[in-house]
């Protein structure tokens, strides 16, 4: 029993001559280990970007584009294959207004799910028919469901794309009124300079919710630019969050 005790009590001292002796090794790294699509942008300037995914109506889209211009404001517009198919008046009609044309993938797909090359298909697809239509060569591309992986993002890259998320959720597509929306975006947590807000076109209350929405933001001092303005393009880095930081010029 005595041994037993001092096997245990040499074993607990060199325990602790080792805690006190061996220092830690702590690596510290603000780059993510998991490629990240773009979440928000780290900016002094108090900007924000307004987007709108396309991809099932297209019944709002003459109110929208009206009320973005009379608030003389762009936003970024991200559409799917079909969506493009079935409206290709309105697509133009985006382009001609100045507003962004986005990616939003051929079939909104789950596509951390799909292969490199069925990834490259999705993005290509859309991107040669808005090609075709605008003489737009698209660079936003927002996943479907907002569902990404490693795979995804670094395809996307090689398409020449900048994939992009959003830190504010209007949860427009949830149909509540207008009020539900304008809580969720001018009271969200996250709301800040660089922030990507997220909408939709066909949700029930967006062209209602749109002017009070604008408005809201310009009280709080905000500038709406389209998400094409709002990125860095070149020397940047992403941090754990999602938030796009500038390296240099």
């Amino acid at each position: 029993m005595e041994r037993k005790k001092t096997i245990i009590t040499t074993g607990a001292m060199l325990l602790l001559i080792l805690a006190i002796c061996v220092p830690a090794v702590v690596s510290v790294s603000s780059r993510p280990t998991k490629k990240l699509p773009i979440y928000c942008v780290d900016t002094k300037e108090k900007k924000v970007a307004l987007s709108f995914d396309s991809a099932w109506e297209n019944r709002d889209i003459p109110n929208l584009l009206n009320i973005l211009e009379q608030y003389g404001l762009h936003a970024t517009f991200f559409m799917t294959g079909g969506w493009v198919e079935r409206y290709p008046d309105d697509v133009k009609a985006i382009a001609r207004a100045g507003h962004d044309l986005g990616n939003h993938s051929e079939n909104h797909k789950e596509m951390s799910k799909l292969s490199a090359a069925e990834c490259k298909e999705e993005i290509q697809l859309v991107h040669d028919r808005v090609k075709e239509l605008t003489g737009v060569d698209m660079e936003l591309f927002r996943p479907p469901y907002g569902d990404y992986n490693d795979t995804l993002i670094e395809t996307a890259r090689q398409c020449g794309y900048h994939a992009i998320q959003w830190d504010v959720d209007s949860l427009d597509w949830k149909n509540q009124g207008v009020q539900d929306i304008l809580d969720n975006v001018l009271n969200h947590k996250h709301l800040g300079n660089g922030s990507i807000i997220l909408c939709h076109t066909g949700s029930d209350y967006i062209v209602e919710a749109l002017p009070k929405l604008i408005t809201g933001l310009k009280e709080a001092g905000y500038e709406i630019v389209p998400i094409s303005e709002l990125i860095y393009k070149e020397n940047y880095q992403m941090d754990h969050e999602g938030r796009q930081h500038q390296t240099g010029k």
